[in-house]
């Protein structure tokens, strides 16, 4: 059992001290809180003796022992404060660490493993669980420990009463062992499946409101919310089976500790009339029986906490089980601290799910050059680019940076010299000056107006009325396509980086603007690794050298008088798009 809880002890382990601390206030609290019992037993005793029973002796004997039951709760209730204040705080703080450490991990992993796993999953694992977690390591803890240590002094010292009415209210011991094993089994297993079904239940919530624009286009809403009832109404189901097994387990402690007490009661009355135990004893012997309702009770209730925290812990240890597929294990002790920018992809082939992506490409780039990359939908440039600052990883050996390859290059040197601009935008649900800042947090007012002004975007953040500081919403919701297209470009040129990707960041942007971008970006672009991504030939046109890919491979290369020299595919895309333009112009 105790090897359940391994991959949690390191974060308790952290903690050794105020767990000490907490346990011996614990059992100081409770250990005190016995000798009620022993009070009771002794001021009974002395009520009856007939020596005693004058007036006045019998007040101040009824106000001593008064006065060391108040004294013996007021002691015990300073500890039980101090106990929870300590145990429950540990569990606090051990799940600050664990969340620390489960996001920092998230953080690491490669974008395969979030093709592989739904974020609404995550986001369950890193609630609900956790939280489950939590109190199975707070209260679960501590109530455990609580009810050894009340079972312990309170069964020796029945034991020191009677121990034969002790072995008679022990009876049904096996019983509960036996219940709570059982019922604890189904718990975990019911469990488990609830948490998955609430990681399903999430994702669809969280999908639903990122898509709610489409859902409504469609006219979905109805569609949706019956979907949604549906996966609702089987999660009441499966928790009402969870509850159905809680409620049997409690009474189930309940009955047979009510068992124990008849039993004791029978017999114990017995023993006084034939004079076997005084009132005083049998008073406190029933005192200490009537101390263990909670620890049975609390049995119950610890085995659910401790369960659902179980089928939570291997839920979230899961996350900790999948490595990163990318990281610095190849790095060098004399590795790179500094780049050039010089890009050389070696006779490179890349497959994805088993499926080719890119087939032998050889292209080098020199520092500071300027390589335009165009080609049909699915042709691999976004791949390519990927891999430069290891998205993705390349094969050993078939990518170089500066002539070193880029898995002897460590990753906080390699994309601190990058600045990628996506195919897909993302701005984070924070200030348009905040997303711009994002790679470069201790940028000046003047570099991030000059970082927009380079993308073209300050004249529209200055018409906002809190220009730099407006919020742009989740996914920059508020800002249209090409307005977030800018934002990106602003984020990556801030970075004043020695390679620069710009993954088809103009195609939210109409022509004029374009040029507008691309006139700023002269400039910017000198003596950068400049790689650009386009569906438009105006873009790339006057870039060192344009390559484009076909079906994963280079099929031309060369400058655009060059490569139109060729009559190729370049000429059939400048082709064709010189006859969309013409369409736009009539239309």
């Amino acid at each position: 059992m105790f090897a359940r809880f391994r991959p949690i002890r390191p974060y308790l382990a952290r903690y050794n001290k105020r767990f000490v601390v907490g346990f011996a206030c614990l059992t100081a609290g409770q250990s005190i809180g016995a000798v009620v019992g022993l009070v009771i037993k002794a001021g009974i005793d002395d009520l009856n003796d007939l020596n005693l029973r004058t007036h006045g002796v019998l007040l101040r004997q009824l106000a001593i022992v008064a006065g060391l039951l108040v004294g013996i709760s007021l002691v015990k209730s300073v500890f039980q404060f101090w106990a929870r204040w300590i145990l429950i705080g540990i569990s606090r703080d051990a799940e600050y660490d664990l969340r620390n450490d489960l996001f920092r991990h998230l953080l690491r992993l490669s974008p395969r493993y979030y093709t592989e796993h739904r974020t609404g999953d995550l986001m369950s694992k890193l609630t609900n669980d956790l939280t489950a977690v939590r109190n199975m390591i707070g209260p679960g803890i501590m109530y455990s420990a609580s009810t050894v240590v009340t079972c312990v002094t309170s069964i020796g010292l029945m034991i020191h009463l009677d121990w034969k009415l002790t072995l008679m209210a022990l009876a049904p011991l096996p019983l509960v062992s036996i219940t709570v094993k059982y019922f604890g089994d189904k718990i975990h297993e019911r469990f488990e499946k609830i948490q998955a079904l609430y990681s399903e239940l999430t994702e669809r919530v969280r999908e639903n409101i990122s898509g709610v624009r489409v859902i409504r286009a469609f006219r979905q809403e109805h569609a949706e919310m019956a979907t949604f009832d549906v996966m609702n109404l089987d999660m009441v189901k499966k928790n009402r089976g969870l509850i159905w097994i809680s409620s049997f387990l409690w009474p189930a402690m309940g009955l047979m500790y009510a068992i124990a007490i008849m039993m004791v009661l029978v017999m114990g009355g017995l023993h006084v009339v034939k004079g076997m135990i005084t009132v005083g004893t049998f008073t406190a012997f029933n005192w200490y029986l009537l101390n263990l309702i909670w620890p049975i009770i609390a049995l119950g209730y610890v085995t659910n906490l401790v369960q659902r925290g179980l089928a939570s812990q291997g839920r979230l240890m899961s996350i900790f089980d999948s490595k990163p597929d990318i990281d610095d294990r190849e790095v060098p002790a004399d590795a790179p601290t500094a780049l050039v920018g010089g890009i050389e992809f070696r006779n490179l082939s890349f497959s994805y799910n088993g499926h080719a992506i890119l087939k032998n490409i050889n292209l080098h780039i020199p520092a500071g050059k300027t390589v335009a990359v165009v080609g049909a939908t699915g042709s691999g440039k976004s791949t390519l680019v990927s891999l430069i600052p290891r998205l993705y990883d390349a094969p050993p050996g078939t990518l170089l940076i500066d002539g070193v390859p880029i898995r002897q290059i460590p990753l906080q040197t390699l994309r601190k010299y990058i600045g990628f601009v996506p195919q897909e935008t993302f701005l984070f649900s924070e200030t348009i000056g905040e997303n711009i800042k994002l790679g470069a947090p201790q940028a000046s007012d003047a570099q991030v107006q000059r970082a927009a002004e380079i993308s073209n975007i300050l004249p529209e953040i200055n018409s906002f009325p809190k220009k730099f500081d407006t919020m742009v919403g989740e996914r920059g919701l508020t800002l249209s396509g090409g307005q977030k297209q800018r934002t990106a470009i602003s984020r990556a040129v801030i970075r004043d980086p020695r390679i620069l990707i710009l993954d088809d960041a103009l195609s939210s942007v109409d022509t004029y603007t374009e040029e507008t971008i691309l006139r700023q970006l002269t400039g910017v672009l000198a003596g950068r690794t400049t790689i650009l991504i386009s569906h438009r030939v105006s873009t790339i046109q006057n870039a060192d050298e344009i390559v484009v890919l076909y079906d994963g491979e280079i099929a031309e290369r060369g400058t655009h008088a060059e490569l139109l020299a060729m009559n190729g595919h370049y000429t059939a895309l400048y082709n064709k798009q010189l006859i969309e333009e013409a369409l736009e112009k009539e239309a």
